[in-house]
């Protein structure tokens, strides 16, 4: 017999809060419940964070369940304010538009939308209609003000100040739990642990209005042993867009992270077994780099496909193990002729994506972290010039970890 998927879940260290725990794993303990994870749109890509909650609805979906990926629309334009100290940005309808398609063509690493295997919604298809009063009148007579200014989402933003338009998100967001259970009978509600109260608001909203079972589940955040939420780097966001992180960056980041987290990683992050996983455990010492390896190759092929994965693990063996080169590094051409004149360091600093800013590069430099083969640049005036390249070729470097190949372009 198959394992219930919420054993599942626990035993791979996913599941932090359940409001019916005998009930959910009864749901879930045959094919076919339906439920949703909510993903407001506010960059225009996904990040490892997302990734988690990605991988839950995949072992859900293998199991024989449902997923809703809902997408907001309409709670976007308002934002959640958990786990947040200050306002979030206002977004226009055309950036929420354009994060929502990303999302869409993102959400399909890991999961299969056809034959209504899974099912991706816009709340803005039922937020954006809302008569203001009918909705007070419905929904806004079930909240008690009270009971919601105790809920962590909000305590955090009363220190500094809490509009009024993000204390109706714990509103919208219960409305959504109660249209996507009249539209498609969605039981469950997931989402991360910073989302109890939400979620929790929900599950009362569908069983006032509607005596319907509804249930709610959290997942831990991810994050590093110490408590320290991941997924950030000095460049900002490891992302699953390949042009906002390299698939060969993206390799690195898990290629790098603390012993103590790998094997929470290679649970929550990888399909391996437990019993895999487990022979990981056992490593000790340098020997833990083999996990790393495993886990850097196995998230970056989930994520990018097995090819960048190959070209990655690739590079980084070329770069980190043989000697500080590989063709797979990224490249780019500049022309002989404004070489002539002399290209400014800090140009390509920023040309080349080692430094988001010409500021943060001259910064980079100074602090002696900017390298040009090999040899360390201590000059802001520093030119790179064609008699530092040869065979056609210079390596950038900043720190230990980022390389870059400079290539005079052939001549036609």
């Amino acid at each position: 017999m198959a394992e219930n998927v919420f054993d599942t879940l626990v035993a791979r260290g996913y599941v932090a809060q359940v409001t019916h725990e005998k009930e959910v794993r009864e749901l879930l303990a045959k094919p076919g419940a339906t439920f949703y994870i909510g993903f407001d749109p506010t960059a225009d890509s996904l990040h490892v964070g997302h990734f988690l909650q990605m991988m839950v609805m995949a072992h859900m979906q293998r199991a024989g369940h449902r997923p809703i990926a809902l997408l907001g629309g309409g709670t976007g334009m308002v934002g959640d304010p958990s786990g947040r100290s200050d306002l979030r940005r206002v977004m226009t309808v055309e950036t929420i538009r354009e994060n929502i398609r990303r999302f869409r063509e993102q959400m399909k690493i890991l999961l299969d939308f056809s034959q209504d295997r899974a099912i991706m919604v816009d709340n803005a298809d039922w937020l954006l209609q809302l008569n203001y009063i009918d909705f007070l009148r419905e929904i806004g007579s079930c909240f008690s003000v009270n009971r919601m200014l105790t809920s962590e989402c909000y305590k955090q933003r009363l220190e500094k100040g809490l509009t009024f338009l993000e204390f109706n998100y714990m509103l919208m967001q219960a409305y959504d739990f109660l249209m996507l259970y009249r539209k498609y009978r969605c039981q469950l509600q997931l989402g991360g642990d910073d989302q109890w109260s939400n979620i929790l608001a929900g599950v009362e909203l569908v069983r006032r209005k509607d005596q319907g079972e509804a249930f709610g589940m959290t997942f831990r955040l991810l994050t590093t042993s110490a408590g320290v939420k991941m997924g950030k780097t000095a460049k900002g966001a490891v992302w699953l867009d390949p042009n906002k992180t390299s698939p060969a960056d993206f390799y690195q980041y898990w290629r790098n992270i603390d012993d103590s987290d790998v094997i929470n990683c290679l649970k929550l992050l990888t399909f391996l077994s437990l019993d895999e996983i487990a022979g990981y455990a056992r490593l000790a010492d340098s020997s833990i780099n083999e996990a790393k390896k495993r886990l850097a190759y196995e998230v970056t092929k989930i994520v990018h496909g097995v090819a960048q994965a190959d070209a990655a693990r690739r590079q980084a063996e070329e770069l980190f193990e043989q000697g500080g080169r590989s063709d797979s590094m990224p490249r780019t051409w500049l022309d002989r002729q404004r070489l002539a004149a002399g290209i400014p360091l800090v140009d390509l600093l920023l040309e080349s994506h080692l430094a988001p800013s010409k500021s943060e590069g001259r910064r980079l430099i100074q602090q002696g972290g900017i390298y040009l083969n090999d040899q360390p640049i201590t000059g802001l005036g520093r030119m790179v010039v064609a008699e530092d390249f040869t065979g056609g070729e210079a390596i950038l470097r900043k720190g230990k970890k980022a390389f870059h190949a400079l290539a005079i372009r052939p001549e036609a």
